[in-house]
């Protein structure tokens, strides 16, 4: 697995400058948070809103890029409001979270748009059940939240633009699964309500880990297998973190520099391997954590079993739920995916770019590999099933390499 994050294609070293203005803008943020006087748990909640922005705001073009950007703050600060006005009214809180998961699943079917706002949505609600956010403490963190914004945005779309100096990259619908959100809406929620119930016997006060498991098992995923197979990786990446967070923030334990250059690479690692690995990715996003609890003073690593277990509980909520509630074959998932890869492939237009055919496979691969996944994972028993899904796979990277090959040749 290690050498699949280092050595998978990243054409234009796209991944690799994601990850370095990552790191860049959401150091920034924090720095102009700290610069104007926030007390370090608004650094930390504006550190998030920069990561969101930087990490779920994936429109095609630049412009539509600053507009959700915009956008963000507009649905994100109604919901801060409304989880520190319910704080301390624990029903209408959970109600109030379960409502925020159900919208921001459903809002998927706007595309991009709708997916980033809804995430940002289900954060600014998850921030502040960990930081235990009061009214008290709204115009601090509001104020955090729209300079980290800025701050970010100056960078993506001011300092470092690199997408002005590439074609547009196409917009690439999901086959014939648009109507699919409102049954995927149902799922998240019947989920969520089953990590909260459950998260909250094993933990009064840190219940909220096995909800945004769940929530975060159901990112991007469409079919059952697709989130049985994120939900596994889900909770190897965070045992993973746990591994390294024992022998890094534990010991660390907030010390100001070991912990800004662990964080930095914290952030480093979630934005360069995202594209290719979630377990990796949750290795990067669990040691974050890890670290941003030992700045607030409260990592031991009786929190670290805590959290696993957490999380487990949250995996497994997502399991049975897409296997009971509205279930979506893999199937048909995957079906409709690899046609459009193909359809791309073998579309004999002769005036079609090399360059944007290519573009558009390279959005369009991620989601193949994301829709095989089940079938090609090792505990997969359909060993048939398996090496025809791999033998697909194979021949559309092959034929995406050779349309990269003939693009670069056209320039």
């Amino acid at each position: 697995m290690l050498r699949k994050v280092f050595t998978a294609p990243d054409p234009g070293r796209m991944r690799l400058r994601a990850a370095s203005r990552a790191v860049l803008g959401i150091g920034l943020a924090v720095v102009a948070c700290a610069v104007a006087g926030h007390s370090l748990v608004a650094a930390v909640t504006g550190g998030l809103a920069a990561i969101l922005a930087l990490f779920t705001v994936t429109d095609a073009t630049v412009r539509g890029q600053a507009v959700t950007t915009a956008l963000l703050p507009v649905v994100g600060l109604p919901v801060l409001t409304l989880a520190a006005a319910v704080h301390d009214r624990p029903l209408v809180r959970d109600l109030a979270f379960l409502a925020i998961i159900g919208t921001g699943v459903y809002a998927r079917r706007w595309g991009p748009r709708g997916h980033a706002l809804g995430v940002f949505a289900f954060m600014a609600f998850f921030v502040t059940l960990v930081l235990g956010t009061t009214p008290a403490h709204l115009p601090e963190l509001s104020a955090a939240v729209l300079l980290a914004l800025a701050t970010a945005s100056a960078v993506r779309f001011g300092l470092w633009c690199y997408e002005r100096a590439l074609p547009a990259p196409p917009v690439v619908p999901v086959p014939d699964l648009a109507r699919l959100t409102t049954r995927q809406s149902v799922q998240a929620t019947t989920a969520a309500a089953l990590a909260l119930l459950a998260g909250q016997a094993l933990s009064p006060e840190r219940w909220y880990w096995a909800v945004g498991a769940t929530w975060w098992i159901f990112v991007n995923t469409t079919s059952r297998g697709e989130t049985l197979v994120r939900g596994f990786r889900r909770v190897l990446g965070t045992l993973a973190g746990i591994a390294l967070g024992l022998l890094i923030a534990v010991p660390v334990n907030g010390a100001p520099l070991p912990t800004a250059l662990g964080l930095t690479a914290a952030v480093f690692g979630i934005f360069y391997t995202a594209a290719v690995s979630y377990t990796w990715m949750m290795l990067w996003v669990t040691l974050l954590v890890e670290l941003l609890y030992g700045v607030l003073g409260i990592l031991t690593p009786d929190l670290l079993a805590l959290r696993l277990a957490e999380t487990a509980l949250g995996a497994l909520t997502a399991t049975l739920t897409v296997l009971v509630v509205l279930p979506i074959t893999t199937n048909k998932v995957t079906d409709a995916w690899i046609a459009r890869a193909l359809h791309v492939i073998h579309r004999s237009d002769d005036h079609t770019d090399p360059a944007a055919k290519s573009a558009e496979l390279d959005t369009l691969l991620p989601r193949v590999r994301a829709a095989v996944a089940p079938l090609l994972h090792p505990l997969n028993p359909m060993r048939a099933r398996k090496q025809r899904a791999r033998q697909v796979l194979k021949s559309l990277e092959e034929h995406a390499t050779d349309i990269r090959k003939l693009a670069e040749l056209s320039n």
